[in-house]
């Protein structure tokens, strides 16, 4: 990493509690508050949980019902997705200020490439700092970021001295800061795959260094090669400004648990005109149907199928997601439906060569 002339200079933003902080900004009342944002005392999913609420073990993804067992004071707010959409393009247009390479991963974080930037800064950890003051200025909320060689530990390095606060990892740092990090720490190691390496007497960056190529594509499948470069600082992925959705849906969890597929069947048509709206919004089809079940054990079950042709209107999502529904029997209860679209026409077109035959 001696080059400097190839050495990247990568910012990943990642706003603090950022649904939360929205609604204690727009609310003074909440401030210094335990918030969650969705979810209930008796139903729904915990999207989002103010700092105060998370020192009671309150997280994104828990249970309303647990969250309040947590927390007994636990304020529960409905979410304002329009609002978040709102601060959240705010916040884009600072990053634009200082590089057209932004990458948003959601509404609340993004990397930045601020290698050549519009600011003339060779510093990236100051611009960090800046970008940050100028969020709490203009906005009003606080943002941490980690700055880096690479967007692998970029993301790491953001997540480090949160909240309100940044971490720079310079080219000579990277391996050793990554030798030392405990492995549940990498970006991307989730509770499975910990596991699983602990079982293969991996804690930390350096033990993982030790295992060779081999043996992690042997252990791990293709991902082996993706541990095998990121702990010794290889990660070349770039920042693409122009992420193509994959796919978009819509769901809803219902008060109460569903046992008739006919208040399915209705709840189905409501999500088909909410999806409907979405896509002739981005004017976005697409061929595979997706539907989504979750049932009152909270296991979640995925039926899907694809068309000959792209649709985006709710009569087709619906007929196709009730068809989905009926292809087997449900076995209990059902908290939540979703339908998503996916093979879009917004994905790239595959080249197909064809060889041309002529006749002499």
């Amino acid at each position: 990493m001696s080059d400097q002339t190839f050495i990247k200079k990568i910012i990943h933003v990642d706003m603090d509690a950022f649904y939360a902080s929205v609604e204690q900004m727009d609310h003074p009342e909440l401030k210094g508050k335990p918030l969650a944002v969705g979810g209930s005392e008796n139903r729904g999913v915990v999207s989002a949980a103010s700092y105060e609420a998370r020192k009671f073990g309150v997280r994104s993804a828990m249970s309303g019902i647990q969250a309040a067992r947590n927390c007994p004071d636990l304020i529960f707010v409905k979410p304002r997705f329009d609002r978040y959409k709102e601060i959240s393009q705010k916040i884009r247009a600072i990053f634009y200020d200082y590089t057209d390479l932004v990458e948003p991963l959601s509404l609340d974080e993004a990397y930045l490439d601020v290698t050549k930037n519009k600011k003339g800064n060779p510093s990236a950890t100051l611009l960090a700092q800046e970008i940050r003051k100028r969020i709490f200025d203009e906005v009003g909320l606080t943002a941490s970021a980690g700055i880096s060689v690479n967007k692998f530990v970029a993301k790491i390095a953001s997540d480090y001295n949160k909240p309100n606060g940044q971490k720079t990892v310079n080219p000579n740092e990277v391996i050793s800061f990554l030798e030392t990090l405990e492995i549940k720490k990498f970006y991307g190691i989730g509770k499975v795959t910990k596991e699983k390496m602990y079982q293969h007497a991996i804690f930390t960056g350096a033990d993982l260094k030790t295992k060779s190529l081999e043996y992690l594509l042997h252990h791990f499948g293709k991902s082996g090669g993706f541990y095998y470069n990121i702990v010794r600082g290889i990660h070349n992925s770039e920042v693409k400004p122009n992420r193509i959705s994959k796919s978009v849906a819509a769901e809803h969890t219902f008060n109460e648990n569903l046992t008739s597929e006919i208040f399915m069947q209705e709840k189905l048509d409501q999500i088909a005109l909410e999806l409907e709206k979405r896509l002739k919004k981005y004017k976005i089809s697409g061929k595979t149907v997706t539907l989504k079940i979750k049932f009152s054990d909270f296991t979640t079950q995925t039926r899907s199928k694809t068309l000959p042709y792209f649709i985006s209107d709710k009569g087709l999502l619906a007929e196709t997601a009730k068809e989905l529904l009926y292809q087997q029997r449900i076995k209990d209860s059902v908290r939540l439906l979703g339908i998503s679209l996916n093979n879009l026409n917004t994905e790239p077109k595959k080249t197909v060569v064809v060889q041309l035959k002529f006749d002499f």
